[in-house]
């Protein structure tokens, strides 16, 4: 069993219960799925860079990332409707908590005058999302091999109603918060 998995069920759940005033375990907020997105805007122009971000993405979740493709045609960006932009994985279960427990214990701590992240990037209904600049941090990538250096944004998806809970969820799983 994963190790954030285990604090999960004997540590978070009864804390938050506690907090909160939970009755039913069910209603204890959960992690639900990290979905890693990665827009390759130049792809539009050189298809060699989409193949580049879908390989990095693989590295770094661990399973093959789906490409996205655009809506609608913009002429001011050269892009056309169905044009592939970008990459994306969505992360449940078991993969969710091994890449979780490797962020918040390898990859941030990697990143130069890291202070925390910021508890401002909640949505409103409990999901956060956290921008990286660049894909250099993660242990996976070898930096010789990068074609380009892209950034990505990681948005955890929980069953929190409210930002506070979801807040005191990541927060008990090790989120790296400032202050």
């Amino acid at each position: 069993m994963n190790r954030l998995k285990e604090r999960y069920n004997k540590e978070i759940v009864p804390s938050l219960r506690e907090k909160y005033n939970y009755k039913n375990v069910m209603e204890v907020p959960k992690l639900e799925k990290i979905v890693i997105n990665m827009g390759v805007g130049d792809a539009t122009t050189n298809s060699k860079l989409l193949d580049a971000a879908v390989a990095d993405l693989t590295a770094i979740a661990g399973q093959k990332p789906v490409v996205t493709k655009s809506k609608k045609s913009i002429a001011g960006f050269k892009l056309r409707q169905g044009q592939a932009i970008g990459c994306k994985v969505t992360l449940r279960g078991d993969n969710m908590y091994n890449f979780l427990d490797k962020l918040i214990s390898i990859t941030l701590p990697r990143v130069r005058d890291f202070r925390g992240v910021s508890p401002k990037s909640f949505d409103g209904r409990g999901n956060y999302t956290l921008g990286l600049t660049e894909q250099l941090i993660f242990s996976e990538i070898v930096y010789d091999n990068v074609v380009k250096v892209r950034g990505m944004d990681i948005v955890f998806v929980t069953t929190a109603k409210t930002n506070e809970e979801a807040y005191d969820l990541l927060k008990g799983f090790g989120m790296p918060f400032k202050k």
